[in-house]
């Protein structure tokens, strides 16, 4: 690969992939705080208030930080790929900038509200407000989704004098058939994420000792939620992402399941390692005729590996891809497993008091973040050596005008930036974890004592 191509591959990835650490938060976040926020309201009970402020002030930290790491992406197109940008900026640039223009200005303004209007609003309009930062945060990521999705299955389009595409019809764009399953398995992942945050909080509280009734509101609200949604990512939502891949991009789909040789009744493989130099398994565990089915729901289907396509055509990155997919499908089973055994103990009320649960329910918070990665990891990986599928290929969109040095070296400097805004967030969580959900009070009794 051309080292200047590598070197904005990398950029763009990495900056890509911290961003998306907060964003997934907020948008898994979201829906949760309705939740708290509607049983408060219901109930006329200001402990659901209060944990929904709690949760708040987190979604409020991850904007922010999510808001900074975000704006560099929108210029990277520019700078780092300017040729897809002059190739594909008529039509991406509809859904970019609606994302900005309507979902962010939505989320921002009635965060606001939310975080310091509670005073000033009747409940009900502070549970409006609620509403509103849901709808402007899974608005936002359906515009996001929706962008990348014409880039894996371009539709809308029409091609000018000058060779780049323009958008000839912008419902197509917006309602593109693969956005929609896209879209249902992103934010099912990204719901994941938020309600591995809130029962890994309530654990911890739990286990510490301290603000035992919010953690058991965080904990039963998560793992509903959790049980929910991780069900919701295996079927449908990837069930029918992965009928997609398998009619639109097969290569992809061989390749993300080391499949070399075409056949009836493909095996699904459960644990191995590809060996692309010898196009094989290594020790291999496998499920016979199992990927035949659950792709085209017979048995003895005919899968097409990579043998049926030029290896020009092949992701070039057959080994990550593999390890990426795979990653991704074993955490989101053991999320299943952590999460159905919760609620089971959560319905018997017994999850409270077993301690060896609350454990595994803390540590787990990393893992939803490297499955949402690892997934889009196997969607960017998967979709090469095209960065719009069939139409223009990654090694045409870079700048070419941009060195490898100055690459690196740009990126050597976010790599520095980034590592302090993350330490600051860590911070910053931490400091609002340690205060917990009663901090008004606190303060209020400080003021009061004064």
């Amino acid at each position: 690969m051309d080292s200047a191509l590598l070197m904005h591959r990398l950029h763009f990835a990495f900056t890509v992939t911290f961003h998306y650490l907060f964003p997934q938060l907020t948008m898994g976040l979201a829906p949760l705080m309705v939740v708290l926020k509607t049983m408060a309201l219901r109930r006329n009970d200001e402990t659901y208030n209060k944990a929904a402020r709690f949760w708040a002030r987190i979604f409020g930290i991850n904007f922010v930080i999510g808001v900074v790491t975000g704006i560099p992406l929108e210029f990277q197109f520019g700078t780092n790929w300017s040729h897809f940008s002059r190739f594909a900026g008529g039509v991406i640039g509809q859904t970019l900038a609606m994302e900005g223009m309507f979902a962010f200005f939505l989320e921002s303004a009635f965060l606001g509200l939310f975080l310091y209007g509670e005073k000033r609003l009747s409940p009900r309009a502070h549970w409006w407000s609620a509403v509103a930062v849901f709808l402007g945060s899974w608005l936002s990521g359906y515009f996001i989704v929706a962008t990348d999705a014409w880039m894996q299955y371009p539709v809308g389009y029409a091609r000018a004098a000058d060779g780049s595409v323009q958008l000839s019809s912008f419902w197509a764009l917006v309602l593109n058939r693969w956005a929609w399953w896209q879209y249902a398995h992103n934010m099912s992942g990204a719901a994941i994420t938020g309600a591995f945050a809130m029962v890994s909080i309530g654990a911890f509280y739990l286990l510490w000792g301290k603000y035992a009734e919010y953690g058991r509101i965080f904990i039963k609200t998560g793992v509903m939620a959790g049980c929910i949604f991780s069900l919701l990512q295996l079927f449908p939502t990837g069930d029918r992402q992965g009928r997609l891949i398998a009619r639109y991009q097969p290569v992809t789909l061989a390749a993300m399941e080391a499949l070399f040789t075409s056949g009836p009744g493909a095996p699904l493989v459960i644990i191995g390692q590809p060996n692309v130099e010898e196009r094989k398994i290594d020790n291999p565990i496998l499920v016979p005729k199992m990927l035949s089915f659950l792709t085209y729901q017979r048995w003895e289907a005919d899968v097409r590996g990579l043998d049926a396509f030029p290896q020009e055509l092949w992701p070039q990155n057959i080994s990550l891809l593999y390890y990426s997919y795979h990653i991704m499908v074993g955490l989101g089973t053991i999320f299943i497993a952590i999460m159905v055994i919760s609620l089971f103990l959560l319905w018997c009320g017994k999850l409270f008091n077993a301690r060896w649960m609350l454990w595994i329910l803390m540590l787990s918070l990393p893992f939803p973040y490297i499955a949402n990665t690892a997934g889009w990891m196997t969607a960017e990986l998967g979709r090469q050596p095209w960065l719009v599928y069939g139409l223009f290929r990654t090694a045409d969109g870079y700048s070419k005008t941009v060195s490898p040095g100055n690459a690196m070296f740009t990126l050597l400097g976010f790599m520095g930036m980034y590592t302090v805004l993350g330490i600051l967030f860590l911070f910053l969580v931490r400091r609002e974890i340690e205060n917990g959900p009663d901090l008004d009070s606190a303060v209020h009794g400080q003021v009061t004592s004064r």
